[in-house]
């Protein structure tokens, strides 16, 4: 599988490791990171260009998937959900790896190198990578919301418009938080 890789400095030792790790599972690694250490450079265009190479080489009908990371991850993940295409998903533990593929087929996801050491981050990663989208009918249907949102800005209608309900609760109103 090809592996897109991209970080700013503050991932920029892990990102070494990261392409020695795959490389050692067969992954083709292309990484899209700084070449060279600049705590002032700024990730959305490293992340932005491996996030961009995923959706091109997807659709070209290349298996491949992509990590971005950085200090939390947060902004990586923002860069990265700024093209079209991709379902780039946060990731922090073994179960947000494994249901980022299986439930949101995320194609791209994103760590904290600051918030893991190596061995976990690693864990996470071939988690995601081994893991398959679920292509359960709940799951497909919600993807291609998303998707179709993407293309053309529409929802499905709100829930609210058609009983004629309010959107907030009136204040003179109680509110029985075991009611729901």
């Amino acid at each position: 599988m090809r592996i897109h890789i991209g970080t700013d400095h503050a991932g920029l030792e892990f990102s070494t490791q990261l392409q020695h790790h795959l490389a050692s599972q067969g992954h083709e690694v292309v990484d899209h990171g700084p070449i060279e250490y600049d705590p002032l450079d700024d990730y959305p265009a490293f992340c932005i260009r491996a996030a961009q190479a995923v959706v091109r080489d997807q659709a070209d009908g290349v298996e491949t998937l992509g990590v971005v990371f950085g200090g939390s991850g947060n902004g990586e993940q923002i860069a990265a959900n700024k093209v079209l295409g991709v379902r780039a998903a946060l990731v922090w533990n073994m179960a947000t790896a494994e249901l980022a593929r299986e439930h949101n087929d995320a194609n791209v996801i994103a760590i904290g190198a600051r918030q893991h050491t190596f061995e976990e981050a690693a864990s996470f990663i071939d988690r995601f990578i081994a893991t398959p989208f679920s292509g359960e009918e709940r799951h497909a249907r919600r993807i291609a919301q998303l998707a179709a949102f993407e293309q053309d800005g529409i929802l499905l209608p709100d829930p609210r418009e058609r009983a004629g309900q309010p959107d907030v609760l009136d204040a003179s109103e109680a509110f029985d938080p075991e009611a729901g």
